[in-house]
């Protein structure tokens, strides 16, 4: 009876360790360039938290940007009725950056994206929000992660997570029918 729970509790610990070590490889690229201090995303727009400022967004237009998979995405604005995610990051490498492309990972898929556009010098915290769509509700986990899936430095080197974790396509959507675009981006 005691090699029969043995073995289902083994067999229960390998379809986890797959999903856990994939996420860790997801980080290895984040951990390289920042140390990420808070990760939240609140779909309840009265959680805020002190210190945070909207990351950049262009409001002139729409955001859109072609994300490290290949898409056209959009990312909402920050409002009163968007959900938000935070990040609080410091630059740890030896070059300053000029951009990055945050992901939100929950159950090891990604479930949103944010650009973030600026003068990230090394050493400095930076803490930011961003709009997300509401599609990311709910999480279904307790441990979402944000992962950094590209960089651009200063210098133009530009650089992509080379463990981009599985999307989900609820994540893409189409800007509001009052944005200005008549049609929106390749993907």
């Amino acid at each position: 009876m005691r090699s029969i729970a043995l073995i289902l509790a083994l067999g229960v610990f390998a379809s986890i360790a797959p999903a856990s070590a994939q996420q860790e490889r997801h980080l290895v690229f984040t951990h390289k360039f920042f140390k990420i201090s808070r990760c939240d995303a609140q779909q309840n727009v009265a959680t805020t938290y002190s210190g945070y400022v909207p990351g950049y967004y262009p409001y002139a237009r729409p955001w859109f940007w072609g994300d490290p998979y290949g898409y056209g995405f959009y990312q909402p604005p920050i409002t009163t009725s968007n959900p938000t995610m935070y990040v609080d990051f410091t630059n740890t490498s030896d070059k300053v950056m000029k951009d990055v492309v945050w992901g939100l990972v929950a159950n090891g898929r990604l479930v949103a994206e944010a650009k973030d556009v600026g003068t990230f010098s090394p050493g400095a915290e930076i803490k930011h929000k961003y709009g997300i769509s509401e599609n990311v509700f709910p999480l279904q986990t307790g441990l979402p992660q944000c992962i950094a899936l590209a960089i651009t430095f200063q210098d133009g080197t530009h650089l992509v997570n080379p463990n981009l974790p599985a999307i989900r396509r609820q994540m893409y959507l189409q800007p509001p029918p009052n944005a200005g675009l008549s049609t929106p981006p390749p993907r």
